[in-house]
Parts: structure tokens; sequence; C-alpha cells
């Protein structure tokens, strides 16, 4: 037994609580940035509303919040079922406790390609795998597993060229297969200008910690999605900053 603040406490009760601050802690990492975070504040606000509406007597609001409430658990998984997922893919992976380490030569290599294919008006899309496997969107891809380099790169995603359409996966230093298929984000109408390479490049990002680097061959852009944001019009300076501050 331990005693703190006057209150005797057990080994098991101390255990216990450790336990549940360290899911705490963990969960409020994998929402952190996320849609999810705000919609944990707007159940929260509802918990206060049905708290006042108890205190004040308020009984039809407060029957209709416990109705509600009662269905708690199916509504969290209902609202988080994507986010669920992905985060349980990248505790599953390890991101929580390990990181996957990439080469600068290599993400100088992704750099110099993506620069050099922006100044052509390349259309590209360019998959970085993390912790989370990618295998089910490498089986529907071809297959490659040719070192990454700068050239490779741009031959893949030439005009014309079998592999130029859909994505190219990269695994630490290898291009493991292009021609692979993302699923699509569903953007809001403010978002709806973005064409079908960034909202592939989205899509894999909500639902993996796969880091997706997009050209735009109508802008000669280069854009990058990390997280379920997207950040455009970078240059070869902020992308290799980005690249190197997330890898390694």
């Amino acid at each position: 037994m331990f005693e703190f603040l006057g209150f005797q406490i057990s080994w098991k009760e101390l255990l216990d609580i450790s336990l549940v601050a360290v899911v705490y802690f963990y969960v409020i990492l994998l929402v952190r940035g996320t849609r999810a975070a705000a919609v944990i504040w707007g159940l929260l606000l509802l918990l206060l509303v049905y708290y006042i509406s108890d205190v004040f007597g308020l009984y039809t609001l407060n029957w209709l919040l416990t109705n509600f409430l009662s269905s708690i658990f199916l509504v969290i998984i209902v609202l988080f079922q994507r986010d669920i997922r992905k985060g349980l893919a990248q505790m599953g992976a390890g991101r929580l406790w390990r990181k996957k380490d990439f080469e600068i030569a290599v993400i100088d290599e992704i750099c110099s390609a993506m620069d050099s294919m922006a100044r052509q008006k390349i259309g590209a899309l360019v998959v970085i795998q993390k912790n989370v496997p990618l295998g089910d969107i490498i089986e529907k891809g071809v297959e490659v597993n040719g070192r990454v380099s700068k050239q490779l790169l741009i031959n893949i995603f030439w005009p014309d060229t079998p592999l130029h359409d859909g994505a190219v996966v990269i695994n630490s230093s290898s291009i493991v297969a292009a021609s692979c298929i993302l699923p699509l984000a569903q953007v809001s109408t403010r978002q709806s200008a973005i064409g079908t390479r960034h909202r592939a490049a989205l899509g894999i990002s909500e639902e993996t910690d796969a880091i997706a680097l997009v050209v735009s061959e109508e802008r000669g852009t280069i854009s990058a999605a990390i997280g379920g944001k997207l950040t455009t019009s970078l240059d070869i300076v902020r992308l290799k900053r980005v690249l190197k501050n997330i890898l390694k």
C-alpha cells in the first residue's frame, strides 16, 4: 500500500491508473491534428449540455440526450470508424514506439525527380510507405523492386509509358510497385477543384501514415499529403525539409 495525499493506494490501483493514463495519452497522439479531435470536442459539449439539462430540470432535452448517449459506443464506432482503423493499424505497425529511417540520398533522389517532373509538367503520384504496410495497394500494381533513382521515377511517369497512370510506392530505398490504385478522399465543395491525383494522395494519407507526393501536370506544382492534409506549391528546398523532418 502507498499513501498519497492522505489516501491509501494499493499497487494494483496504481497500475490501473497508470495504464488508463497511457491509453489516454496514445489516444490523444492518434487524434491530434485530425478531424476526430473536432468531433471529440463536440461530444464533450454534448455531455456538458446533458449535465446542464439534468441540473435545471429540462426534461425533454434530458430525455433526448439520454437516449442518444445510451448508444454512445455505437455512435463512436460510426463516427470514428476510419480513425479507429487507422489508429489500430499504426499501433500494430509500431508507429508509436519506433520510426522507419530513410537514407538522405534516397530523399534527395525523390526530391530531385519531383522537381524535374514539375519543371516539365509531368504528372506524378509517389507514395512513401512508413510503418503501416501497403501490401493491399502494392498487390494491385505492377511489381518493380528497383532502387530509388531520379531517372527511374521520371521514366515511370513519362507520358504514354505503360506505368505512368497510378501511383508509385516507395519502401525504404526501393520502388516496390508502380501503376498502383489508391483510395480517393471525399473532398469538400471548397476543395472540389483538386484533381484525381490529389484526391488519391489525400485518401492514402488519411487511411495510413504514408506520405503522398503529387506533381500537377496542369500547373507544374508539387504538393504533399500528410495525415489527410494537403500542402501545395512546394519547391525542392521546402520539399526536402518536409521529408527530412518526417522521415529522418
